[in-house]
């Protein structure tokens, strides 16, 4: 969790210099709306955390795969938005699936059921909120991203400690970085970029 705060960090520099340069324009998004993406989103990125390390990876996948009959069926409670025939029987058969997987997985426990719960709710609603903002502030995946991140960063790195202390017993601290953990830093952060602009492209 804590580590996620110092990818926004760097996420909201990189914004930072992107506005200051021209590279970008910065919209105007009201503060409240920022708010709610950012809590939202930063319960998503500790819930699927979590998941991954309470359940199995099968599980977690499963999981993540059942993201999207959740986001269709909250486009439709909460947008309104119908689909099509092949769409509904494509989400039908992924539901299914899911629920094939999900009883066939001994693995599974309360506690991690309930996180993956948690994750596949936020997550579906970070991605909504990412396309209802795009749309209502005809904002770019990028601009907004680099005005979020500032507000992720603060409160995953306030946080952040005491969420890690919750979950693994042990001070962030006490842990010490040897040279693969500092490699894997970019590395990780990469994958950070790719996640979210994946979500976008998916809008």
């Amino acid at each position: 969790t804590t580590l996620t705060g110092f990818h926004f960090c760097t996420t909201a520099v990189i914004g930072l210099v992107s506005n200051a340069t021209g590279y970008t324009t910065k919209k105007n998004v009201p503060l409240w709306e920022l708010l709610w993406f950012s809590v939202v989103a930063n319960t998503s990125i500790t819930a699927m955390n979590l998941s991954l390390m309470l359940n199995s990876v099968g599980f977690y996948q499963i999981s993540k795969l059942s993201m999207i009959p959740v986001v269709c069926f909250l486009e439709w409670l909460l947008n309104g938005k119908h689909y099509s025939n092949k769409v509904k029987m494509a989400v039908v058969v992924v539901v299914i699936g899911v629920g094939v997987c999900t009883v066939t997985d001994v693995k599974i426990n309360a506690h991690g059921f309930l996180c993956a719960c948690v994750a596949v709710l936020s997550t579906s609603l970070q991605q909504i909120s990412i396309g209802s903002l795009q749309k209502k502030y005809s904002i770019g995946s990028f601009e907004l991203l680099s005005q979020t991140a500032p507000i992720q960063a603060l409160s995953l790195l306030l946080l952040g400690p005491f969420v890690d202390y919750f979950l693994t017993g042990k001070l962030l601290a006490s842990y010490k970085i040897s040279s693969a953990a500092f490699v894997s830093i970019p590395c990780l952060l990469k994958t950070k970029f790719d996640d979210f602009y994946g979500e976008k492209s998916d809008m």
